[in-house]
């Protein structure tokens, strides 16, 4: 704005001075203003709002799960669970549907309070919005998940998981920083973060009101992570058992 002022001014000193000069009366043909796509307001709010909401469902999901499977180990229940006949994915979904109930609920929470509290607008289609947020929240709740079935140690799950989850959420998905500024080196460490490509949907969505024949590609690594965190954790746990 204040660039489109002083070119202004300046235009109108222009040609005041070159009417006094006794030239001709000059009128500027095209007039170049600036627009920004998606966002005209610059409210830096519709730009934060979406990705905050990948940053709390990965650091919420993470720590939800991180502490379920070191907790059962520190109680000494464990034994107990190996010798029902349950089998290991039926321990696993056990230990998430409950968890993904509740991520899903503070997904709702988010966007309502961005819709109704902060006036972010929702462009796209809400329907979409939440078939990749469930897909996010299994990968996020996998993770943490993973991370309790290795520690074996509240403390030090919740430690790990805050630190594997939060930190590169917050700074290597595009949230704060857009990665097209980052330095080459950085930018190829972001796609190994799963929260990437869901700020990249969610600002789609949100801001750009696209579905999937434009977001796509991220919709297909968001899902290839979700289904391998789930695997991963799936296996780990089946070999933890024997």
């Amino acid at each position: 704005y204040a660039e489109a002022i002083c070119r202004t001014y300046g235009a109108e000193i222009a040609i005041d001075a070159l009417r006094r000069l006794g030239g001709p009366s000059v009128r500027t043909p095209l007039e170049m203003r600036p627009r920004v796509w998606f966002n005209a307001d610059m409210e830096s709010r519709n730009y934060i709002i979406p990705g905050l909401i990948a940053v709390i469902m990965m650091v919420i999901a993470a720590l939800l799960t991180s502490l379920t499977v070191a907790r059962e180990w520190e109680r000494g229940t464990m034994e107990q669970l190996i010798s029902t006949p349950v089998q290991g994915a039926e321990l696993i979904l056990g230990k998430l549907i409950p968890y993904f109930a509740i991520g899903m609920f503070d997904v709702l929470l988010a966007v309502l309070m961005g819709e109704f509290v902060f006036r972010v607008p929702l462009r796209g289609n809400v329907g979409l919005l939440f078939a990749m947020a469930a897909i996010f929240m299994t990968g996020a709740l996998s993770i943490g998940m993973l991370i309790s079935i290795v520690t074996k140690s509240q403390l030090l799950a919740s430690q790990v998981a805050m630190t594997t989850t939060f930190l590169p959420a917050f700074l290597l998905s595009g949230f704060m920083v857009p990665i097209a500024n980052m330095p080459i080196v950085i930018r190829a460490i972001t796609h190994l973060v799963p929260a990437r490509y869901f700020v990249s949907l969610l600002h789609g969505i949100y801001l750009k009101g696209v579905g999937l024949e434009v977001l796509a590609f991220e919709a297909l690594l968001l899902t290839v992570f979700g289904a391998a965190m789930v695997l991963v954790a799936y296996l780990k746990f089946q070999k933890r058992l024997t």
